[in-house]
């Protein structure tokens, strides 16, 4: 395993992820405890989940991952070998059985206290904003909603303040953002830079082979302000292990369960765009998903890969994507095609 540190933190973590989503909707508990097993006998310190989890989000197992997790804390001791990272869910009618009101002073402490007794923990390594509470493009949504976003407050002082509290008090050590744009990025380094407040240390968006659109604005803010990226997605929703090529709909596949989730990475350019990775991956002698991860591993802007699986040989092809390395006529090849191709998923 490779490691790296969270921004500007002491806290190492590895280049390698485990994206937890799935558990206890299409994994089970045990399936998540042997996930979790493998995961850290490979060296996966890092572990990633939400309140929200599992997904599709649901009242019935709201939080259903996060009381997983925290039961294997309670029956395996090693909660001090994983940096945990966990979230607190966006506004909206999509969380409006979680609660309502936003980020404010009231809701991330409740959150954040809800959270630790459910992981069985008196402390968080990373505690992430999961989307802003303002209109913005993410979640297939390519382009700025402005007609929306015009007329949403911003916060960014009273959730910096609210968060500092709890750094200083221990019960977290970081905080990260998700979802966000250049503007709020920056909007929230200079407030914690004006008022002395903790800042955001890494930054929690989609990126795949597919969807690299945080190059256009966000890899530079990762760069120049070590807010480095946590790259959730990474295979698409698992359209970038070419299992849904030529129509295929592979039983208990994610795409098949719940198809909304990969419709974004299901257009016409995107599909072409993977038809050609893949030809670039065998002939490498790679898995397109171990091409598509080993990509995103060497990236200077990212600081860890959130890999996510359903089935144990998922879980082990996608770690093993760490000891890739890419040739330089490989990385050609890939250019080439975003070049043809560029961003086809929004």
């Amino acid at each position: 395993m490779k490691y790296t540190k969270l921004g500007n933190t002491e806290i190492k973590v590895s280049k390698i992820c485990l994206g937890t989503m799935t558990w206890g909707k299409q994994n089970t508990q045990e399936e998540a405890f042997e996930q979790m097993d493998y995961a850290l006998e490979q060296g996966v310190n890092f572990f990633d989940t939400a309140e929200l989890y599992p997904v599709p989000a649901t009242p019935e197992l709201y939080a259903d991952t996060e009381i997983i997790i925290g039961n294997w804390f309670q029956k395996t001791g090693n909660r001090d070998k994983v940096v945990l990272a966990t979230k607190i869910a966006g506004g909206g009618d999509y969380t409006k059985h979680i609660r309502t009101g936003g980020f404010n002073r009231k809701n991330i402490t409740e959150a954040i206290e809800a959270s630790l007794k459910r992981l069985q923990t008196d402390y968080i390594d990373l505690y992430q904003l999961h989307w802003p509470d303002r209109g913005v493009n993410c979640f297939g949504t390519r382009d700025y909603p402005y007609k929306t976003a015009s007329k949403e407050a911003e916060n960014h002082l009273e959730i910096l303040e609210t968060l500092n509290d709890f750094v200083k008090k221990g019960t977290i050590k970081a905080f990260g953002l998700s979802n966000e744009t250049p503007w709020g990025t920056m909007k929230y380094l200079e407030t914690a830079r004006a008022h002395n407040l903790v800042r955001p240390v890494t930054i929690q968006n989609s990126y795949s082979l597919i969807h690299r659109a945080y190059e256009i604005g966000m890899s530079e803010v990762s760069m120049r302000e070590d807010i480095g990226l946590l790259a959730y997605s990474p295979l698409a929703q698992g359209v970038l292990s070419g299992k849904y090529l030529d129509g295929k709909k592979p039983e208990g596949a994610r795409g098949t369960l719940f198809p909304r989730f990969t419709a974004r990475y299901m257009g016409v350019s995107s599909l072409e765009a993977v038809k050609r990775y893949e030809a670039i991956a065998k002939k490498n002698g790679l898995t397109l998903s171990e091409m598509s991860l080993a990509f995103i591993n060497q990236l200077p802007f990212v600081t860890s890969t959130i890999i996510g699986a359903t089935k144990m040989s998922q879980l082990k092809e996608n770690i093993n994507s760490i000891n890739i390395e890419l040739s330089e006529e490989t990385l050609k090849e890939i250019e080439a095609v975003h070049s043809d191709i560029p961003n086809p998923a929004p």
